[in-house]
């Protein structure tokens, strides 16, 4: 339960409502749809349904120039429309053929829409007008919608820090691994921390090399030129690690001069290096003594300090 917790009560508010809006306008929209296929349905079976009545309805005949029999439209259209309302039907038939069907129930407010269609044969025409209810009328109130969003509403409550950190995981996974040094004093190796290249160095070279990771990252500013002696403070730092050594019981000699065989030492740290780092040959830069470059005053100028190496870079067990 230490890993759940619960949003503010007006932001979860603001959520159901935003939740409840959108199904309401889906609900909405289902409805609007639902009813032009309806009417369009309703008035297609009217149309038919006079159509095949038509023989039997005396609408009258231009080309015989008889009249209309108004009382037979009447009652015709009044038959109509009673079946009409009470099978639901959002429209009613008002005029055939002129003849209008007068009820208070068809005015503008109940039946605004009007819909008129032709109908024609070899011998006469019918015209026919038919009004339908507003779209208002197939427009409800969704409690399903509502039903929805007040089930749905408690989870947008529930923030749990166990989901974020596995997002982060899972953001971490897509990365590719990036090694970093790891220095071992427990077992004498180095080793990059993402493949299995482990190298055992010998104490001298292990010593000097922790002590001047240690200094660089102490003094990044601060050259470190071959052809002069290793500063105190750096023999200082490999003295305290050798020192570490004997603590962990890998040996019982007496310290070694860190200022003799300096290029024999680096040589020797930058072979474990090119193999510890094989797979990461622009990374590796980051933790090699750089190698001198040409003869004389050129090699005068050289340092082998590593300029770019951080305390987030690497990690000492056993120090």
């Amino acid at each position: 339960m230490s890993n759940v917790s619960y949003k503010p009560k007006r932001r979860i508010f603001i959520n159901g409502a935003i939740l409840f809006l959108v199904l309401q306008t889906v609900a909405i929209t289902g409805q609007l749809l639902s009813y032009q296929s309806t009417l369009q349905r309703a008035i297609d079976k009217v149309e038919r349904r006079i159509s095949l009545d038509s023989a039997f309805l005396d609408v009258g005949n231009q080309t015989l120039q008889t009249p209309v029999n108004s009382f037979a439209i009447w009652q015709y259209t009044t038959k109509l429309n009673k079946e009409l309302s009470q099978r639901g039907y959002p429209i009613l038939v008002k005029s055939i053929q002129g003849e209008e069907f007068k009820s208070e129930d068809i005015t503008e407010v109940n039946f605004p829409k009007t819909h008129t269609t032709v109908l024609k044969n070899a011998e006469q025409r019918i015209d026919i007008e038919i009004v339908s209810k507003p779209t208002s009328h197939a427009l409800y109130f969704s409690w399903t919608a509502l039903l929805i969003a007040l089930l749905v509403t408690p989870v947008f409550a529930i923030n749990t820090r166990f989901t974020a950190k596995q997002r982060a995981l899972r953001e971490e996974a897509l990365l590719p691994p990036i090694p970093k040094l790891i220095i071992n004093l427990e077992d004498k190796t180095i080793s990059n921390g993402v493949t299995d290249n482990v190298v055992i160095l010998q104490n001298k070279p292990l010593c000097f090399y922790t002590a001047l990771v240690k200094f660089c990252i102490e003094n990044p500013e601060e050259p470190l030129p071959p052809h002069k002696d290793v500063p105190s403070e750096l023999v200082a730092l490999a003295n305290k690690s050798f020192g570490r050594l004997i603590e962990l019981g890998h040996t019982k000699r007496k310290r070694p001069d860190f200022n003799a065989n300096l290029d024999k030492t680096l040589s020797e740290i930058r072979a474990a290096l090119d193999e510890v780092f094989a797979n990461f040959v622009t990374e590796k830069e980051t933790y090699y003594p750089p190698r001198a470059q040409g003869e004389g005053s050129r090699s005068k100028q050289h340092s082998y300090a590593l300029p770019k190496i951080a305390l987030a870079d690497i990690e000492i067990i056993g120090n």
